[in-house]
Order: structure tokens, then C-alpha cells, then sequence
């Protein structure tokens, strides 16, 4: 069966916001004090990690679990719309104009917080960052991630670059490079370009796994590339995620530059570096490899990992997404997800595939003007 534009920007998004979902609750922990926790590894939507959520340190106030998205979602749905805005590619400057305000005048409701509020008071430090640089500093945006911690804050959201760019992976790296410039630096902004680039290679028809990971390597720089090919090394050895949860992590720990304990990063962690690399994007592609691009296995792989694994079952899941279409993404999943964060989670993706085929007919037509103007200067031959 051929899958539309639709089916793979639906899957992309939603496979997205279910895998943030999924991951939300076990954040920042071990996988053995997630298998402690639970009884076992997880396999679908969990509660909080504490019952007192409200007060329990150091989540509060936030009621991560029972199927509610995070940050994740909340920038990458904020993106959405500031592309349904533009309609057409983005820059950094198209963060000061549309993001920036959208987060900081727009009351939403935030599932974490269980109330309506603005997406500034949940975001974290290194997305409150382009607000203070590029609404109060008034910093170039596209030098304003200069001086940010290098995370995975930029890369999380840029799932929507890549549908926009489906089936253009270059298009999509470069894109989501001038995005990322508002917001981050060195292998943050870097990890920012190889996920769009990758989402945009799942759309391919025909694409596998292996098809993705290759092309994250042919466009990855530095230690972001170093890291993909260690841990996708690794994956490769493994069938399941149980087996591939330690190897991965010992593939991957020499770029990273967190550390052992994720609550305790060390005193190197999350400055700019051409040798490291942001843990989510190879763990979320190692995933991929050991379940083949099957979304269960990718996200619930991701889940199991602990550490960030938020936003590596956010990446793995909107790149599986995007292999797949939307079916792939547990019905039950996405409706308890839905429901219990008050979020539509198609809407975005309809709105996503209109500005992808209006940016396309746009491309296409600029093309075609500038081949018009290259042949005149070039002369006929």
C-alpha cells in the first residue's frame, strides 16, 4: 500500500507525541530502577513515577505519566503552527517573529500542569533561553543559541522540518540548521539537522531502517556522526531492546558529555564540542535498528532506556512514524494519550501536510524560475 503525505505526517506526528507520552513518566531514571519501579520493563502508558507528584522532588510540580505529553510535544506542535503562519520553509528569524510570541502570549493547555497557561511557565531553561535573547536581548536570531546549553532542546521539535521536507533530506538538514540557530549551538543545532533529515529520509518511499540511518550518516558532522555510527555498530548486533539497552549505552557514553548520573551531569556537560554528541538522536536511531523501524519495539526500546527518554521515544517515534504512517502507532495508545492531555493529536498533522504541499508547489515553481534565469545566462547548448 502506498502511503499518502497525510498518513506519514499523522504517523510522524502523532508516533511523536505517544513515544513523549510513553517516556514522560520514567524520565531521567536508570533501566534498572525503571524494571524496579515498575515490576518489570515498561510496556505502555504508566503512572507518575511518584504518587505525590505535586510536591515530590525533583519533578515537581509536573504530573508526568498517565499518558500526558511534555515539552516535546508542546514545542513541536508550537512549530506546526508557526509553519500554518508562514507557510513556507523557515529560518531563524521565523522563530523571533512567530515562536517566541506564540509561547509567550498564547495560553494553552498544558497537560503536565494540568491547567491553562502559557508554554513559557512549562518549558525548560534552554528553551526559555530564545526568549530572553530574542524578545528581551534582541540577539541576531540566528546567532541567539550561541552561549545556550548544548542539549537536545533544538532537536526535539524539528520533526515538522523533515514533513516539509519529505523526501529531501538535505533540504531538511539545512532548513532545521537555520532554525536551531535561534535556539542552540554546536551538536545540539547539529542533532537538530540530522532528525529532520532523518524524518525526512522515513518518508521515502521505500525507506527501511537501514535507509535512514544511512542517510543520517552521509549528513552528520563530527561527533554526532561518530556517535550514530557507534551505537548503530552496537544495535545492529541486537534483535531485542532488552539486550541492547546496556550496549547502546556503553556505545554512546564516549560522546556524551552528561555523564553517568543524569541527575548529576558533570562539569564538562552540555558545552559546545566538535568530539560529543547529544545522547537522544543515536539512541533513538539505535532503536530504530534494533527493531527494524517497528514503532513498538523503537519507542518502547527508548522508554526502557531511561535517562532522557522522553525525547529519545519523541525522535523514535516520529521517525517511525513516518516509515510507517499512522497505523503503525498503537490506536490505544494514541486515544488515551489524546485524551488524557486535551490534545487533538491529528490536527497538527492535517495542518502540517496542507503547508508541506503548498511549500512544495512553491519550490517547485522556483525551480523552475531559476532554471528559466540559468538558461538565459548559461546560453542554450
Amino acid at each position: 500500500m502506498t502511503l499518502t503525505l497525510e498518513d506519514r505526517t499523522a504517523g510522524c506526528l502523532v508516533g511523536a507525541a505517544v513515544g513523549d507520552a510513553l517516556g514522560g513518566p520514567v524520565e531521567g531514571w536508570s533501566p534498572d530502577q525503571i524494571a524496579q519501579r515498575h515490576g518489570g520493563r515498561v510496556h505502555g502508558i504508566v503512572g507518575p513515577w511518584h504518587e505525590d507528584w505535586r510536591t515530590a522532588r525533583p519533578l515537581a510540580p509536573y504530573h508526568k505519566g498517565d499518558g500526558h505529553v511534555t515539552d516535546d510535544t508542546l514545542m513541536t506542535h508550537a512549530l506546526v503552527r508557526v509553519y500554518e503562519a508562514v507557510r513556507d520553509h523557515l529560518d531563524a528569524y521565523a522563530v523571533a517573529e512567530h515562536l517566541v510570541p506564540d509561547l509567550m502570549t498564547n495560553p494553552r493547555w498544558i497537560p503536565e500542569l494540568e491547567a491553562r497557561a502559557l508554554p513559557l511557565q512549562r518549558i525548560f531553561l534552554a528553551e526559555k533561553w530564545i526568549v530572553s535573547r530574542l524578545h528581551y536581548g534582541h540577539v541576531d536570531p540566528r546567532e541567539a543559541g550561541s552561549g545556550n546549553i548544548v542539549n537536545c532542546g533544538a532537536a526535539m521539535y524539528m520533526a515538522p522540518v523533515g514533513i516539509v521536507n519529505a523526501g529531501n533530506p538535505a533540504g531538511a538538514y539545512a532548513e532545521a540548521l537555520d532554525i536551531a540557530g535561534a535556539h542552540q549551538s554546536s551538536y545540539g543545532r547539529e542533532a537538530a539537522g540530522v532528525f529532520a533529515a532523518a524524518v525526512a529520509a522515513a518518508c521515502r518511499p521505500g525507506a527501511t531502517a537501514s535507509s535512514v540511518v544511512d542517510t543520517a550518516l552521509a549528513l552528520a558532522k563530527d561527533g554526532t556522526r561518530e556517535a550514530i555510527a557507534a551505537v548503530c555498530e552496537a544495535a545492529a548486533r541486537h534483535r531485542d531492546f532488552e539486550s541492547a539497552l546496556a550496549p547502546l549505552r556503553a556505545a554512546v557514553a564516549p560522546y556524551d558529555s552528561v555523564g553517568p548520573d543524569y541527575r548529576s551531569p558533570s562539569l564538562g556537560a552540555r558545552r559546545p564540542s566538535r568530539l560529543h554528541a547529544i545522547e537522544e538522536l543515536p539512541i533513538a536511531l539505535g532503536m530504530l535498528v534494533v527493531s527494524d523501524g517497528a514503532y513498538e519495539g523503537s519507542v518502547l526500546g527508548a522508554v526502557n532506556y531511561g535517562r532522557d527518554c522522553d525525547s529519545i521515544a519523541t525522535m523514535a517515534g516520529a521517525i517511525c512514524g513516518a516509515l510507517a504512517g499512522v497505523s503503525a502507532v498503537p490506536p490505544a495508545w494514541a486515544k488515551e494519550v489524546a485524551e488524557a492531555s486535551r490534545l487533538d493529536l491529528h490536527a497538527p498533522a492535517t495542518a502540517l501536510a496542507a503547508v508541506a504541499r503548498e511549500v512544495f508547489a512553491r519550490d517547485r515553481d522556483r525551480r523552475r524560475a531559476h532554471e528559466a534565469v540559468f538558461t538565459s545566462i548559461a546560453g542554450a547548448r
